[in-house]
């Protein structure tokens, strides 16, 4: 059987890296990989695939930056002239970028059946890009893999046939476990001069967090004044001009975007993270380091729920003090057994589409 694994973002490869290492070993599949290019250079895309001991993909787009609409476009009309080149029976989509939803469509149209890893995930935002990425992508898939129980109860709210949906576990956490004796061995603590649980990490990349400059400037005063005094460090996104924010280079360490490695070692050592992604939620609650997002949702309740994940809405986040960060991290439970988050997901996954491919 021909599979395609289609990835094109940073998210992606780490979710699609243990999934594509275990089909590549098992002779019943040829399997192909397809990187759009949608996150293209070193820090956002090759450093991951030297890390991660990925292959280079067979098929790389070139895609590059674009509007939502443009990048989606390029995808969609480059892909298909893959497809149509390697004529799979199946392709893999990850996560919820452009690329995954892009690739679906296209798949779909041309008779090819998709299997979505992450699916069932809703922040119930329909102003994040991400969310309609995942509505769509779950809506015409033939098969979802799902890392959490609120996925598969919302799919079911959805009207999905159980007989498609399998709880598999999450496969961020099968190459977090996995690469956990290299990150050990990192020295990116003792390159920037931090010590354990003696900085705050912090991450911002979502456009109603970034793009506007008072905005990001009003998180930046208010991250300043909850550090406790601990330094900051900040690899900052390629979407955020560094060149319009005046940091306080006595508490700011700010960084290009660094490598997986990198980012788990400083994950897992600091104090309490700042965050608005989705997956830095879900690998700081496995690590038991506080975490704090900065949105007014999330579409991975479980980390609130057993882990060590903090919504901080815009009106909290406008009034936040000292004393709450304090309480919050007093009592934080640190539960860190998130049902099926043992670095098993990927065998599940396998063996759950050999027996779906099979009936």
């Amino acid at each position: 059987m021909k599979i395609a694994f289609i990835i094109g973002a940073r998210p992606n490869f780490v979710k699609a890296a243990p999934v594509i290492s275990l089909f590549r070993k098992c002779h019943e599949f040829e399997s192909f990989v397809v990187h759009t290019g949608q996150h293209f250079d070193q820090n956002m895309s090759s450093i991951f695939f030297d890390q991660l001991e990925m292959n280079k993909p067979e098929f790389n787009l070139n895609i590059g930056k674009g509007s939502h609409a443009v990048q989606t476009a390029n995808i969609m009309i480059k892909i298909e002239r893959i497809l149509n080149i390697i004529q799979p029976q199946w392709i893999f989509v990850f996560g919820d970028v452009n690329s995954t939803l892009a690739a679906a469509i296209v798949a779909k149209k041309l008779n090819i059946k998709v299997s979505h890893i992450e699916s069932g995930l809703r922040s119930f935002d329909m102003t994040m890009p991400e969310e309609l990425n995942r509505i769509l992508t779950d809506r015409i898939s033939d098969l979802l893999f799902v890392t959490e129980k609120s996925g598969c109860e919302n799919l079911r709210a959805e009207g999905v046939s159980d007989n498609k949906i399998f709880f598999v576990g999450n496969t961020m956490i099968d190459t977090l476990k996995n690469m956990l004796p290299r990150i050990e061995k990192s020295s990116i603590l003792k390159d920037l001069k931090v010590y354990q649980n003696k900085y705050i990490l912090v991450t911002l990349h979502r456009p109603h967090n970034v793009d506007n400059v008072n905005q990001l400037r009003l998180l930046i005063e208010k991250i300043s004044e909850l550090s406790f005094n601990n330094r900051i460090v900040w690899p900052i996104h390629p979407r955020i001009s560094f060149s319009k924010l005046d940091l306080d280079s006595s508490k700011w360490t700010p960084l290009s975007p660094v490598g997986y490695i990198e980012f788990i070692k400083l994950m897992k050592n600091a104090a309490y993270i700042f965050t608005d992604s989705g997956g830095i939620q879900e690998e700081s609650s496995f690590l038991g380091v506080p975490c704090f997002t900065l949105r007014n949702n999330t579409e991975r309740p479980i980390t609130c729920e057993l882990g060590t994940n903090t919504i901080v809405s815009d009106n909290i986040m406008k009034n936040i003090s000292l004393e709450f960060i304090k309480t919050r991290l007093d009592n934080i439970q640190y539960k860190t057994n998130i049902p099926l988050w043992d670095g098993q997901a990927s065998i599940r996954i396998m063996n759950c589409f050999k027996e779906f491919t099979a009936a």
